[in-house]
This record gives structure tokens, sequence and C-alpha cells, in this order.
């Protein structure tokens, strides 16, 4: 039996965890279809394995209908994966996240969709709320685009708002980006109509460690996170209150020994009651931009980036009219109703909304409710 069908098989064992199946591959080291062959005194020389689970893993592998259909189900996961262009990468491949082998309960197989960035690369997660304000969505595009731009890889759950401004400043600015699913990589149930997931192949990867056709239920949320914080050197919190599952993704990271960075907010914004907490009590490095992050992380995580950072070589190539440069010359950091714009530029409003119209394709200003226009940071 192959490797990768063993561990698939291995998963449907009741009672086998990640971290056991991790305790079972280091006890058998390179010989792990040994575990086939082995009975239950052996099993039980596995820690974290005491005879009740060790007769079950034997009763479960020694008996033929229960380890064929095992076997089946696991071949069948195989094919759905080759159908969909996909792989299946297992803890004992090269392929396999280095960082995320070193936490307590790695997932032993990961569904892939695309291609993880290098071995070794530099990855970072970002995380926050679903409800993320405006601040929350520009922190996220300006952090994302600084940390590409050191060539460093986003991760995030492809939830809506935060998780899903990373994904986008990610691709935005010529980056690689990996959305971590607690569904199977064949549902991705946040983004139906499939405007954003496609890129994220062709830019990096959807995984996940549940297999394809599983339903999504709450309990696969925490697992999720684990992976999030796991596979990356550490995971920025933009925003998100005090019961956020951004802030259990923060709760693994420090459980695994990874860093944790946090965006501060307004004292009086529910949105940033979690980030200002984990600041305040310690458990974060409060972070304004990409340098602080990689200056943080220190020497080893530098080393890994590119010795030049990549701000200009992604950055699109934006001309403007004389107009617009009076336009934009005219605008603050502060958002400016239409009315405000047109007496300071003295143009009349009709032409400036055709001038406002082509910043906005351009991506040099954001619009907001109101008639408001804001200068993008850059």
């Amino acid at each position: 039996m192959e490797n990768s069908i063993l561990l698939l098989v291995l998963t449907l064992i009741p009672g086998i965890g990640p971290a056991r199946i991790k305790a079972i591959i280091e006890h058998f080291h390179d010989q792990l279809k040994n575990v086939l062959h082995t009975d239950v005194t052996g099993l039980m020389q596995v820690p974290g394995i005491g005879e009740p689970l060790a007769r079950q893993v034997y009763n479960f592998l020694h008996h033929t209908e229960t380890r064929q259909a095992a076997e089946k189900s696991a071949e069948e996961q195989i094919s759905r994966l080759h159908k969909l262009n996909a792989s299946l990468i297992t803890i004992l491949d090269p392929a396999y996240p280095p960082l995320l082998k070193q936490i307590y309960d790695p997932p032993p197989c990961l569904f892939v969709r695309g291609t993880l960035p290098p071995a070794n690369s530099p990855a970072l997660a970002v995380v926050g709320t679903r409800h993320a304000s405006l601040y929350g969505r520009q922190c996220t595009a300006m952090l994302c685009r600084d940390l590409v731009n050191f060539g460093v890889s986003i991760y995030s759950g492809m939830a809506y708002g935060i998780d899903m401004a990373a994904h986008a400043a990610a691709l935005q600015n010529g980056g690689l980006t990996v959305a971590v699913l607690a569904s199977g990589v064949d549902t991705i149930y946040t983004d139906p109509k499939g405007k954003l997931w496609p890129k994220i192949i062709e830019q990096g990867a959807l995984i996940s460690e549940e297999w394809l056709g599983s339903t999504l239920s709450p309990a696969k949320f925490p697992k999720r996170n684990r992976i999030i914080s796991g596979i990356s050197a550490g995971t920025i919190v933009v925003e998100s209150d005090i019961k956020g599952g951004a802030l259990i993704t923060a709760a693994g990271a420090l459980e695994q020994n990874r860093e944790v960075f946090a965006v501060p907010g307004s004292i009086f914004s529910p949105s940033s009651r979690g980030t200002n907490r984990l600041i305040q009590q310690g458990h974060a490095k409060a972070i304004m931009n990409g340098d602080d992050i990689i200056t943080e992380l220190g020497p080893q995580f530098i080393k890994s980036c590119p010795s030049q950072p990549l701000s200009q070589a992604n950055a699109p190539d934006i001309s403007l009219s004389s107009q617009e440069q009076v336009i934009l010359l005219t605008m603050g950091t502060e958002p400016m109703h239409i009315d405000t714009l047109a007496t300071a530029t003295a143009i009349d409003i009709p032409s400036l909304l055709v001038h406002l119209f082509e910043l906005e394709l351009k991506t040099a200003i954001i619009q907001q409710p109101g008639q408001l226009f804001q200068k993008k940071k850059l």
C-alpha cells in the first residue's frame, strides 16, 4: 500500500487524530507500512496509544472488509483529486511545509489545488473579522502589499472580510497567496461564483486537510485555524472583536511558538477590541507597516526574503492626465466630499465625476459612501 493511501486510511480510524498519526510516523520512521503488520503490544509502544486504542487500530487494519472499504475510499479521493487537477501532499513528502510539520498535531495529508510556495520560503498569516471596516481593509491592503514586496507569501482562511481582502491584496500586487479551507478544496463556500479562488490557484493554492465532499461543521474552523498559524512564521490580526475567530488563530500561533502581530485601532471600535486587547496583554506586537513585521521576525526571516524589496517591480504603471494629477495633489489623507473637491480644483462636478471614475479604475483613489473620495495609500 502506498504511503499516501495508508495515511488516508489511518485518518479514518476512530480515535486516531493528527497528533497520534504523527506519533505513529515517528515510531516507525521510514517503515510506516510496518504498522499494518504490528500486533497490539507493538502498537502500545507508540507514545499516546494505550491498550484500548491499540486494539481499535489493530482491529480496523486487520478486519478485511473494514480495511478494504477504507482503502477504496482513499483511492476514490485520489481519483477525484486528479479530476480537479489537484494533488495530495503528505507529511512524508519533501514538499510538505516544514513549519507545519513542527506543530503538535500537523495534518497527515493536505489536499492541494494549485501550487504551494517553495519550502522554506517566507510565509505569514493575515486574519481578521468577517465584518471588516474600511480602516481594516485599508490596513490589510497596505500590509499585504508591503509583505508581498518582500517576497512573503500570504496565508489566510478565505473567510469574508479581512481574509478575502488579504488574498485579494496579495494577488493585486503579484504575490503568492494560499487559502486554507475548513471544507474540502472542491467546495469554496465563501466564493461560489469564483470571483477570487481561480486566481488564487494561479498564484498560489487552495489547501485543506478535509476530504473532498466532506460537510462543513463548526468544529472544522478551529482545526483550519491551527493550520493557518502553524504553516506561517507569524500571524497578523488586523481587526477582531474580543471573541473573534481570528483570536483563536492568534492563540494557536502562541501555542505553536509563533509570532503574533496586531494592528491597533480605535478604542471605540468593536472591530478593534480584540486586537487592542492582544497588544495590551502583551500577546501581540503592535505594527503599523510591513517593515515592523520583517524587522521583528529577525535576521533568519529576513534572510529568507529576497535581498531587495519588490515594491516597484509589482506596482502597476499608472499614467495620469494633468487634471487627474491636480485632483490627487488636492486630496489629502482624509476623505473629501465631491463638492469640496470641485471647489478646490475648480473643476465642474460632471467633469470631476469622469476624472474620479478614471482614477478609481487606476486604483489611485477609493470612493466611500456619501460621495466621499479618498486617495489610496501607497
